[in-house]
């Protein structure tokens, strides 16, 4: 969409008709009847318990669509109730209000006049002075008013407090018809119940009722606050210092209210305070779950490295005879010394980068488990992850999650210590995507009598969420570590595997020019400076050259990968054009702040287990119905329904971030590279994008931004305390 006027435009008429209403968020698009216009106005936006025939005052800016054309997109709006006898009497007669037909509005009308709407709102006690309308009627008229009325009153409240409109549906779920009541006695409450943006919605809110700074709840509630951006930052704690620091600076909250503030939210038992030292600018600051998570670890892995384990009675050439006999692969003297180490622990960890043979570790151990007449489950953190890893070892392979018997509804896991994983081995591949809370729940539903594998690149990006557990077990020297180091000569031949240990390295890869003319290669550089000219040469490469060199199907094979969101060389803008180019089918729908179209390439962004799909799977709009209001999208040949209002659960995915990649493999990738990204420029953000690819590597962009990230080595610290508990610190 382009704004064409950045005046707020305000119209007024009468609702013809909703096109469109998601019940989650209230977003809206309606036909308005407006005065001094012959045709209807399309209007879209966050309205609720709006119905064709009320009257409304909507501001807002116009927009061109491109294929609805001009639209009004709502700024404010209010239902305009009539004063008129007439007009009363039509707009209750029209069946807005449940249980008010022709007859009744007549009877109110002629009983109250124009006061007619003033006493259902302020006295509907006085309902009863209506011929005909007993107890249980007028009872049933007032709930209906209210009902209808309950949205449309919080939505004014939140517009009048400077909270965006589309928060709206949420908070009513939460807090019902009390919710104007709750907020307005304490705002604040609703930052446990709105991670993110709930403390800045709850501080405008507050300032604008009159609260004082300095209130209790506001400082209780900001420390929480900060100590949630914290996680999503992938901290399992913070020091006392960054609080006061950021209490200080940000939120103008003095040095004695956050320790007094901080102490009550610990004796209250919300939060967690590790003494380092006499100074709270140096304790450690948990929230209580991840807390008890990372001390639940350190100790059942403790217990583990407690447990002795019975040797396996195995030799060299024993394995070398099984792995054979159900593999017919031959295992290198590296490959061969690991899997005896890893037979001799009850726990171990095995790391190595690409075409170093984890895989081939994994099946190998896998059948000698099966040889001994020994259970075994194989899972990984995501769905994609879980199912590659059954495509390569030809064994079922699971989430994590579903291997612990999530359930959504509660929240829960099945599994625990009380109810264990029925298994004699549990491996675990993509291991350094598992964060601190997911491993707790892993480590404490895993036997002790059982023997636990973790395989992974800890030069891989870290988790999504809090911790960097597979570093952070290396780093301890407590959990046997076997490394994988020897390249095979399959994979030492491929230029992305090269330059991937290249890259590693800090050391600049080496990039092969195209056998011809305006063709490619397997691992390929395009300088371009510019950063609004990377745009147009995805584009170039997607639709016309990559198919040509290698036959790949532009939307299924090839995939973008961006270290950022924002910017001309970020997901959003690349997502807009690369729909635009490949995708030309006409039937568009918005929802969630993204265009979908039948054929669009998606990605669905959390675990949902109705739906059995999974954050981070990618799938393909078969079919949009707008009169049915829903969407099916082709999962891995399995069709799942999406209704409109759960769109939210997905976005466009021509061009996906980097962190979103981990555990999958693409035929082709393509990474821009720009200046613009530093703050997301390191090495490992690198080396995780150019490991996803199978074919070809392109990299688009300037060798300054590349040489920022091989340079930079340093990703942000993660403060996690895993790694002195298990040493005893």
């Amino acid at each position: 969409m382009i704004d064409i006027d950045h005046h707020l435009t305000t119209i007024e008429g009468c609702l013809e008709n909703i096109t469109y209403f998601n019940e989650e968020t209230h977003y809206t698009i309606a036909k308005i009847r407006a005065r001094g216009i012959e045709n209807p106005v399309t209007v879209v936006g966050f309205m609720a318990a709006v119905s064709p025939g009320e009257s409304l005052k909507i501001s807002g800016n116009w927009e061109t669509h491109p294929r609805y054309g001009e639209q009004l997109k709502i700024k404010t709006f209010e239902v305009t109730l009539p004063a008129t006898v007439e007009g009363i009497k039509k707009y209750l007669g029209s069946g807005i209000i449940k249980g008010i037909g022709p007859s009744a509005a007549s009877k109110l009308v002629d009983c109250f006049g124009p006061l007619t709407l003033e006493i259902i709102e302020k006295t509907p006690e006085r309902l009863l002075e209506v011929v005909g309308i007993g107890k249980a009627k007028a009872a049933s008229i007032t709930d209906a008013w209210q009902s209808h009325h309950l949205v449309r009153s919080l939505m004014n409240f939140l517009q009048d407090m400077g909270v965006k409109a589309s928060y709206c549906g949420k908070i009513l779920k939460l807090y019902g018809e009390d919710s104007i009541k709750i907020l307005s006695d304490n705002p604040y409450c609703i930052v446990k119940d709105i991670p993110g943006a709930g403390f800045y919605i709850a501080d405008a809110i507050a300032r604008k009722l009159g609260f004082a700074q300095d209130r209790p709840e506001r400082i209780r509630a900001c420390i929480l606050h900060l100590l949630e951006q914290g996680a999503n930052d992938g901290h399992v704690f913070l020091y006392g210092s960054k609080i006061i620091e950021k209490c200080r600076d940000t939120f103008e909250i003095g040095y004695d209210y956050v320790i007094d503030e901080t102490n009550y939210l610990f004796e209250s038992g919300e939060i967690f305070i590790e003494k380092i030292s006499r100074h709270f600018e140096t304790d450690a600051v948990y929230l209580k779950d991840f807390y008890l998570a990372e001390k639940g670890i350190a100790e059942r892995l403790l217990t583990y490295l407690s447990v002795p384990l019975a040797p396996f009675p195995l030799h060299s050439d024993e394995i070398t005879q099984k792995v054979q006999k159900k593999l017919a692969i031959q295992l290198s003297q590296e490959q061969l010394d690991v899997i005896k180490g890893v037979f001799s622990h009850r726990i171990a960890i095995i790391t190595g980068g690409p075409g170093t043979g984890k895989t081939t570790l994994v099946r190998s151990v896998a059948a000698i488990f099966d040889s001994f007449g020994k259970k075994i489950e194989l899972a990984a953190p995501t769905g994609r992850a879980a199912r590659r890893l059954t495509e390569i070892t030809g064994r079922k392979a699971q989430t994590i999650h579903r291997l612990l018997g999530y359930n959504a509804i509660d929240g829960f896991f099945d599994k625990d210590q009380d109810n264990p994983i029925e298994a004699d081995a549990v491996i675990i591949d993509e291991a350094s995507m598992v964060d601190t809370l997911l491993m707790y729940n892993l480590i404490r539903a895993i036997p002790v009598s059982s023997v636990l594998i973790l395989v992974g690149d800890i030069f891989q990006l870290p988790s999504v969420g809090p911790g960097n557990i597979l570093s952070d077990l290396i780093g301890s020297k407590k959990i046997p570590v076997f490394y994988l180091s020897k390249i095979f000569r399959q994979a030492d031949e491929s230029p992305i595997i090269i330059n991937a240990h290249r890259v590693r390295q800090g050391e600049f890869p080496v990039f092969k020019e195209p056998d011809e003319p305006g063709g490619i290669s397997e691992f390929y550089f395009i300088e371009q400076n510019k950063p609004d000219r990377i745009a147009p040469l995805i584009l170039e490469l997607c639709k016309k050259i990559i198919p040509r060199y290698c036959g790949c199907n532009p939307v299924e094979d090839i995939q973008v990968l961006a270290p950022m969101h924002k910017g001309v060389a970020g997901t959003i803008y690349l997502n807009q054009v690369l729909q635009k180019a490949l995708n030309p089918n006409p039937l568009l729908i918005e929802a969630a702040g993204s265009r979908f179209k039948e054929g669009d390439k998606v990605m669905h962004l959390k675990n949902n287990y109705q739906k059995e799909v999974f954050n981070g799977d990618i799938g393909f709009i078969v079919s949009i119905d707008e009169k049915k209001k829903e969407l099916l999208v082709n999962y891995y040949d399995r069709i799942v329904e999406y209704g409109f209002e759960e769109l939210d659960e997905l976005s466009p995915a021509y061009a996906i971030s980097v962190h979103k990649s981990q555990g999958s493999e693409y035929p082709v990738v393509i990474i821009p590279l720009v200046t613009e990204h530093y703050m997301l420029l390191q090495r490992n953000l690198l080396y995780t994008a150019i490991t996803r690819g199978s074919r070809i590597v392109i990299l688009i962009g300037s060798k300054k931004a590349l040489d920022i990230a091989l340079k930079n080595d340093k990703p942000r610290e993660r403060l996690s305390g895993l790694k002195n508990r298990l040493n005893g610190r």
